[in-house]
């Protein structure tokens, strides 16, 4: 972590921050005696009506950049995801991402959890309710992290496992359950997905409006449809998510959907005002930004590195060499600079009058304004691996034959392998003909040609330490390091006895001991 602060001004804007979230608290201190507010009276009274709302958006939505979009319009934000199980665990990942981030500026707050065990999710959701307004719970993230672990949108058809952590949740916890999901095709079966969570406890929901496949590439276009069927299937309140660029979008969806709030994760990203209605230029996001980051430190590099890149990113499309330096530099003064060099470029460019290069962009407005980032259309739908143009898929293992080269449909190459063939005309191509490698005797694997053992080189290894060997094929010599070792001892005991450092054995005091004159002790 780098800050700009030295240690004094840390800890003394620590103490102040903290002294503000305690008085903060101390406001709250029957709130646990107080009847927990649910579905629309939980909108209403705890997160006041929020129309505007932040996503949890993973090493993104941090303290930082939370209080930069409340100046701008934002009413409710999220904390970035947090893994249950390491919450629990790990005292310095609660404090680095929770606990140190307590602000009074910074409410409504709702934190958000991936889990898949409900009592794991409830232990983090205890550690964390009394520093937010809300628990949440992921259901929507797609990325192949969360199929990895087993979380996010991959438990979508796990309903009776869903259930249960909604339920006990919302037994246990003293500030209501929120849940964000991902849609099914099918739009009945996503209502009853709602009902599903609605009836287990559920009092927020966040529907963004793409499926589990729609990510990277295929991203598409969210489905409203699907959210509006969501909103007038459930008795809760209902955030919708997807498709959101400009406040206009904001306020269409609202109207379209009947929902109660929006939220926005890459238009907020690229655009920190849009709840404004504004688009400034990028420097006066930027500047605002690092400033936000000196006053609330410590605040993780990578963090602000990647919001700078997403403000800058029109115009580091242009200005490479100035990429380069801002993903190598090591410190918030050097970002800061950069991201000054930046925005000397572009007052530049202002004042030269040069809009060729805006025009050559496709970008609705000048490369400095901040704007959303449009992603590229997905895809043609693919069928069997192929689009739906292209030809049927081939058998497998049958080769591309080239349409220029009559031969190439009796030999079955590549063009490739064509191409090496006529460099080696005697060289073997056929699959067929190649020689088969003769199997380990041990675990199947290829041996060894020369091996003395018969081995594949694992298996070679473990044999040849254990009966101290050498196997010159796999580069092994156990053997001859061990002899090297016992020649070397032996020198080494020869010097000893030619010092005279060979130890004496000890004398037998009971034998006579000679005199120089001849005579003996007794």
């Amino acid at each position: 972590m780098e800050t700009t602060c030295d240690d004094e001004e840390v800890s003394a804007m620590r103490k102040s921050r903290n002294s503000s979230a305690n008085n903060f608290f101390k406001n709250l201190t029957n709130y646990s005696w107080m009847a927990k507010l649910e579905g629309f009276e939980f909108w209403r009274q705890t997160l006041k009506e929020a129309r505007f709302v932040v996503a949890p958006m993973v090493d993104q939505s941090e303290l930082a950049w939370r209080l930069l979009s409340r100046r701008h319009g934002a009413q409710l934000c999220y904390t970035p995801m947090f893994h249950a199980q390491v919450f629990v665990r790990d005292a310095n990942y609660r404090r680095e991402n929770l606990l140190n981030e307590v602000c009074a500026e910074d409410r409504p707050l709702i934190t958000q959890f991936c889990a898949n065990d409900p009592e794991v999710f409830i232990q983090a959701a205890l550690l964390a309710q009394d520093y937010c307004d809300a628990i949440d719970l992921n259901l929507g993230c797609p990325q192949m992290i969360a199929k990895r672990g087993h979380y996010g949108v991959f438990l979508q058809e796990e309903w009776d496992l869903l259930e249960r952590m909604v339920r006990l949740a919302h037994e246990k916890l003293s500030v209501p359950i929120t849940c964000k999901i991902r849609v099914f095709e099918d739009v009945e079966k996503t209502v009853r997905y709602a009902q599903m969570l609605e009836k287990a406890g559920c009092q927020l929901l966040t529907v963004h409006g793409r499926t589990k496949d729609q990510k990277g590439p295929l991203t598409g276009v969210a489905s409203w449809d699907h959210i509006k069927a969501v909103r007038q299937a459930v008795k809760i309140p209902v955030f919708a998510n997807g498709n959101i660029q400009h406040l206009s979008d904001v306020e269409l969806c609202i109207r379209e959907t009947g929902v109660q709030g929006v939220m926005s994760a890459e238009g907020n990203l690229h655009n920190p005002a849009l709840f404004e209605g504004c688009s400034p230029p990028v420097w006066e996001m930027a500047e605002e930004y690092l400033q936000v980051v000196r006053e609330h430190p410590p605040c993780t590099l990578s963090f602000i590195r990647a919001h700078l890149f997403k403000l800058w990113h029109h115009t580091l499309q242009i200005h490479q060499d100035l990429r380069e330096e801002l993903a190598k530099v090591k410190t918030v003064e050097a970002l800061a600079h950069v991201s000054l060099q930046l925005k000397l470029r572009c007052q530049e460019e202002i004042s030269r009058c040069d809009g060729a290069e805006e025009k050559d962009s496709g970008l609705p407005a000048p490369h400095w304004i901040c704007q959303p980032y449009v992603r590229p259309p997905p895809k043609e739908p693919l069928v069997n691996g192929n689009s739906l143009s292209s030809e049927l898929k081939k058998p497998a293992g049958h080769k591309r034959a080239l349409q220029d080269d009559p031969d190439s449909t009796q030999d079955g190459l590549s063009k490739n392998k064509q191409k090496k063939r006529s460099r080696k005309p005697h060289k073997n191509f056929s699959l067929e003909q190649k020689p088969k490698y003769i199997k380990c005797e041990q675990c199947g694997n290829p041996k060894g040609n020369k091996c003395v053992f018969n081995l594949c080189r694992g298996c070679c290894k473990k044999k040849a330490f254990k009966e101290v060997a050498d196997c010159l094929s796999h580069g092994l010599k156990f053997k001859t390091k061990a002899d090297k070792r016992r020649l070397e001892e032996e020198e080494k005991e020869k010097e000893e006895e030619e010092r005279g450092t060979v130890p004496v054995p000890p004398t037998d005091h009971s034998l006579p001991l000679p005199l120089p004159n001849g005579q003996t002790i007794l």
